[in-house]
């Protein structure tokens, strides 16, 4: 039990259900609209996606590591640090944590090639892609978070909303779909919200570090009004599956998910101590679930009907 607790905070478990209700959402897309479903397929595809998502967050904080940037965080009076500070701490060796980090890499890329054997060779191609941004979002020579030119917005819309959605989709169907690109961006921006939120906590740090996030690249004014901005394409995005009849029209109490969150920015200055975006983060995450369990229950009420 131990093991398994150290387990869980090391890969940050419990933010997994980020990966796993875009897949859900794709398989419930094939169900709804067009009567395909596998149970099985979609158990495979959970598999792979949370072994991957746990894979970035292990790697991400592996290389941050050997960058220095957790370092300098856990040294930063004014940040909070984001890690599980395994490494920081010593609380585990670099070869232990390497070694549970590429274990779960295995295991994404076994049910990878599985789905791509069962379901066709795209469903491998949609895993590998998310694969090279997970690795490459911190690691040399690519570096997707260090270079705050939107890159890493970009990498987690596409691993956490456009490729998850689109191929739990293509598993099911072995096809694809603009129905499942335009469900895949509600779900997508609501992560990619979450991610730039968390960017606040140790946004001096990073600057300290040379990690060059949109926050460190235009300030905390700025930073906030993109923010908002996100919140707001995330809440059109899903108006217009609605529009689109890729989700039945009841998916609208989506919305409401968004009022705390909104309630939090009201709550900010232009310049705020670390501890106070503490708050806005914890709204992002709870948005994100609370939004995307009620696109799940819209299509499953759909599918039923």
């Amino acid at each position: 039990m131990d093991k398994l607790n150290q387990f869980k905070k090391a890969s940050r478990l419990q933010v997994v259900p980020v990966m796993l209700i875009p897949v859900a959402l794709g398989a419930l897309g094939a169900w709804v609209w067009d009567g395909e479903f596998n149970i099985g397929l979609l158990l495979l595809t959970l598999v792979g996606a949370g072994a991957a998502h746990l894979f970035s967050n292990m790697i991400n904080d592996l290389w941050d590591y050997r960058n220095g940037t957790d370092a300098v965080a856990q040294e930063s009076a004014d940040a909070i640090s984001t890690h599980s500070g395994y490494l920081t701490k010593g609380i585990w060796s670099v070869r232990k944590f390497a070694a549970v980090t590429w274990g779960l890499f295995a295991v994404a890329a076994l049910s990878g090639l599985a789905l791509a054997f069962l379901s066709g060779w795209l469903a491998f191609v949609f895993g590998a892609i998310g694969g090279l941004i997970a690795y490459f979002y911190v690691a040399p020579p690519l570096r997707f978070g260090y270079r705050g030119r939107g890159y890493s917005e970009l990498a987690i819309l596409l691993s956490f909303g456009v490729l998850p959605v689109m191929g739990s989709y293509y598993v099911q169907t072995s096809r694809l779909d603009y129905r499942a690109l335009l469900l895949s961006l509600p779900i997508g921006l609501l992560t990619t919200l979450i991610l730039f939120n968390h960017h606040f906590l140790h946004w001096q740090a990073d600057r300290q570090a040379g990690k060059k996030t949109l926050v460190v690249v235009w300030g905390e004014k700025r930073a906030l009004r993109f923010s908002r901005l996100l919140l707001l394409l995330a809440a059109l995005s899903l108006i217009a599956c609605v529009a689109a009849e890729v989700l039945p029209i009841y998916a609208l109490v989506g919305l409401l998910t968004a009022i705390p969150l909104y309630s939090v920015y009201g709550r900010l200055q232009d310049r705020n101590a670390s501890h106070a975006y503490g708050p806005l983060m914890g709204a992002s995450v709870k948005a994100t679930f609370r939004c995307g369990s009620i696109l799940i229950l819209s299509l499953i009420l759909q599918g039923l009907i």
